[in-house]
């Protein structure tokens, strides 16, 4: 009789050309360590492994083949098994059971069952160890916990490997990590004194070929307890159909001819490996080496299966953890570069304006920008002649994606030199693509292999083996720069839709931003159109009601300005902008002290508008906008309501609800009649839907006969309490003027630089009654230097705008030359000052003699 593993065992077979095609998953064999029974859905046996009856001690001419296992095996045992088949999920499930007697009288078993082709069941028994006292759950508790207690990703991995060891007593156990050619390295190990230490060596991907990395990944663990053994044969060795026993996920696989040679030549007897998977791909193996024979219990494989895939969960969340702490410094870099992009033109062409913050998302040695033929370089890169050819080799090699290498030399040689060795190239756009590229310096490194990776093989009586040699052998690597990891790629991966997106959208980004600032511009428009008009009637309003209570023109000069000047400075608290939470109270005193004042005599102003509330403080943005209800809602009282006679009242009441909002409650009497107007204007619509449009908050008018009522209600998170000020606001100080400051008279030539014409008359007009000599008028920054050049003021005032230009530049150089000098600014302008001018004067528009009076005094006083 012919042996049915001949075909399998013949030295003439063994041809590593062909390893990565050898089929180890059909080797029709087992260890001996165990047996194999293959039922059908009928629970009748098909195969049979050859030592399997006398396992079952059965009589040596008792046929298996065509036999029930209801016949073979206890109907406890039976009943056990077939719990478990019901248990099985999906094509890779494997159950397992321990401790189970498979005959009345028999030793105990532990069995491992899976589904095989054709719905038959696969039965593999190998005889328990009562001896063995393992308590799994027990164990593998303590494992994870001192697996969790190690610091670093080394210190897990090292942990791993000598908790492996202790659990199963093999002399070497290795953590082996695959690089992405399928070659591999031992990145920790725990080993026997009198075993050899295989740390930081390199394997080549012979040394595990892909239909073996394959293997690993469905069958997560594979023990070889003695390489002399002979295997087992599967009988019979092909079915029905010629096709031999499919053994992936056997747990008593035999071994591939090759790889036991290979075990003898690293002085190993007995192995066992274990799957590290990552994102369910083959990350590694722990590899367990042992001089002698050694069969680890099923139970106590299955628990260190179990360990490995937590640690395989641990590895994850620490590599995770690491990527993380990357991820989180590339987006920073990423938000810089996005505030960059914000401020480009059409055209990816104007990302060789920030080359160098592009370079800081990945790490290189230097940067590079083909677009529409044109070249930008940083750092260490090719010349731009190599570079356009290297251009022209991605639009043939990267079809429009992602490409990189770190041996540009082989991929591309004209491109390769010492300059650059490591590729990665972003393309930016279809047809012409333009591409960004990172580049990386070539070094050389000592790669440490176990044996001489360029001879896989020996000459041994005229047939090919595997390699005899694991000794160190040193190997310099040249022309080659750092890999591209998995990070360095899911980084330009987001960077290329970044700018991909950025840069086809540029253009439409910029058309819209042209339309809506269109559209910002005829609001704007809308608005100080209707602002100037109501000023143009208060200050109507002002003259007429002044001219009845003035008796001289010098009375009715300062009665005028006064009440302009607290109008202005009204204004200004609506339009500066608030840097922390301001009073309630102070805005509407404010608004009142100017519009009160337009309608009626300003002096009994606090009897005729009434304010009752507690002290409220307002956000910046809730601030300005009920600033500019109150002001629709006072020009309105005093054009058309209770103030634009002398005898009608305002009151306004606040309070706070327990839930933070802010109620206000506007009532007028003593006016003229109401009657609600035949259409809406822009300020009664700014009453109404200011609040409900800015701050989500309610407004309600009423037309009543005896006067306007309305009602407003800022939602919580606007309004706070606050305390009672302690001085009154400026908008009051202007409506009741202050004693008049000490005269001021000036001397010499006054240098006053101010771009419209009648401010500059008005100005030059009250400086000469002031005293001074003569003044200087410069209607532009050129204009006033070119005066400073032959003349030299005795002082000077400055208007900041002076329409697209600002007067800072005069003002450096009259510091320069010990000149002193004033500001004239109009609403908030002061927010724009630099820093070393916040200490310089200012003096508010429209100007007042008294006001200019105080700030020139003050400034002449504190004149070094």
């Amino acid at each position: 009789m012919s042996d049915p593993f001949r075909q399998f065992t013949h030295p003439d077979a063994i041809d590593l050309s062909q390893c990565d095609r050898e089929p180890i998953h059909l080797l029709g064999g087992i260890q001996p360590i165990g047996f194999l029974l293959v039922a059908g859905p009928d629970w009748v046996v098909r195969r049979a492994s050859a030592n399997a009856g006398q396992h079952l001690r059965l009589p040596p001419e008792t046929p298996l083949l065509g036999a029930g296992l209801r016949g073979l095996l206890a109907r406890e045992a039976l009943h056990q098994i077939g719990g478990r088949l019901h248990l099985l999920r999906g094509a890779a499930a494997v159950e397992r059971l321990f401790g189970i007697v498979l005959q009345p009288g028999g030793i105990a078993y532990d069995l491992a069952l899976h589904s095989g082709e054709g719905g038959e069941m696969v039965l593999e028994a190998e005889p328990s160890d009562l001896d063995d006292a393992l308590e799994a759950g027990t164990t593998v508790r303590g494992m994870i916990a001192r697996l969790n207690q190690a610091e670093g990703l080394d210190g897990l991995c090292r942990e791993a490997v000598r908790q492996i060891r202790a659990l199963t007593g093999f002399g070497r156990v290795m953590l082996y990590r695959f690089a992405a050619d399928g070659a591999g390295e031992v990145v920790a190990e725990s080993l026997a004194s009198f075993m050899p230490s295989f740390m930081g060596l390199r394997f080549p991907a012979s040394d595990i070929p892909r239909q073996a990395r394959r293997l690993y990944e469905k069958n997560l663990l594979r023990l070889i307890a003695d390489t002399e053994a002979p295997p087992v044969p599967v009988l019979p060795l092909l079915d029905a159909h010629g096709q031999p026993l499919d053994l992936s996920l056997s747990v008593l696989r035999a071994v591939s001819p090759v790889h036991v040679e290979y075990l003898r030549n690293m002085g190993v007897r007995a192995s066992m490996s274990i799957s590290v998977l990552r994102r369910g791909r083959l990350w590694g193996l722990i590899a367990c080496h042992h001089a002698e024979p050694l069969r680890v219990p099923f139970e106590r494989r299955t628990a260190a299966e179990l360990f490995a895939q937590v640690f395989a969960l641990a590895l994850e969340s620490r590599e995770r953890e690491t990527e993380q702490a990357r991820d989180a410094e590339a987006g920073r870099v990423h938000h810089r570069l996005m505030a960059a992009l914000g401020a480009l033109g059409p055209g990816s062409q104007s990302l060789a304006d920030i080359l160098e913050t592009l370079a800081e998302l990945i790490p290189c040695d230097g940067i590079g920008l083909w677009s529409r033929g044109s070249t930008a370089l940083r750092g260490h890169a090719p010349g731009a002649e190599a570079f356009t050819g290297l251009a022209a080799f991605l639009n043939r090699a990267a079809s429009g994606t992602l490409y990189a290498t770190h041996c540009l030399g082989e991929a591309y040689p004209p491109a390769a030199g010492p300059e650059v060795a490591g590729l990665l190239a972003i393309p930016l756009s279809r047809v012409p693509r333009d591409y960004l590229v990172f580049f990386r310096r070539p070094m050389i490194h000592a790669v440490t292999w176990a044996g001489d990776p360029a001879k896989p093989a020996v000459p041994e009586g005229g047939r090919i083996g595997p390699r005899a040699s694991f000794a160190a052998w040193r190997e310099m690597v040249d022309g080659q720069s750092r890999p591209w990891d998995e990070n360095d790629l899911a980084l330009a991966e987001r960077l290329r839709l970044t700018l991909l997106e950025v840069v086809l959208q540029l253009t439409d980004m910029a058309e819209r931003e042209r339309r809506a600032a269109q559209a910002r511009q005829e609001v704007l428009i809308a608005e100080l159109n209707h602002r100037v008009r109501n000023i143009l009637g208060l200050i109507r309003g002002l003259v007429t009601q002044s001219q009845a209570q003035a008796t001289t023109v010098e009375e009715f000069a300062a009665m005028v300005g006064g009440r302009v000047q607290a109008l202005a400075r009204a204004h200004d608290q609506i339009t500066t902008d608030h840097g922390r939470p301001a009073p309630l109270k102070d805005l509407v005193q404010a608004e009142a002290a100017a519009y009160a004042g337009a309608s009626a005599d300003a002096a009994g102003w606090q009897e005729r508008v009434q304010l009752c509330g507690p002290p409220v403080l307002l956000e910046p943005g809730a601030y300005t906008t009920l600033a500019l209800v109150i002001h629709e809602l006072m020009t309105n009282a005093a054009k058309y309501g209770a103030l634009c006679g002398r005898h009608g009242q305002v009151r306004l009441r606040w309070s706070l609800a327990p839930d933070g909002a802010l109620d206000l409650h506007w009532e007028e009497e003593g006016g003229p009649p109401v009657r609600p107007p035949r259409r809406q204007g822009f300020g009664t619509t700014i009453i109404e839907r200011a609040l409900p449009h800015d701050l989500k908050g309610e407004a309600e008018l009423r037309y009543a006969p005896e006067g306007l009522r309305a009602r407003f209600r800022l939602p919580p998170g606007h309004a706070y309490p606050g305390r009672e000020a302690a001085s009154a606001p400026a908008a009051l100080a202007a409506a009741h003027p202050l004693p008049a400051p000490p005269p001021v008279t000036l001397s010499g030539r006054v240098l006053l630089v101010e771009d419209n014409l009648l401010i500059a008359m008005d100005a030059e007009e009250q400086l000469r009654r002031l005293g001074a000599e003569a003044v200087e008028v410069a209607a532009s920054v050129q204009a006033a230097l070119r005066s400073l050049e032959q003349l030299r003021p005795d002082i000077a005032l400055l208007d900041v705008h002076l329409g697209r230009e600002n007067s800072f530049p005069v003002a450096d150089a009259l510091r320069a030359r010990g000149v002193p000098f004033l500001f004239a600014t109009g609403y908030g302008e002061a927010a724009i000052f630099p820093e070393r001018f916040r200490d310089v004067g200012v003096v508010s528009k429209p100007y007042t003699p008294a006001d200019m009076q105080a700030a020139l005094l003050r400034r002449l006083n504190s004149a070094p």
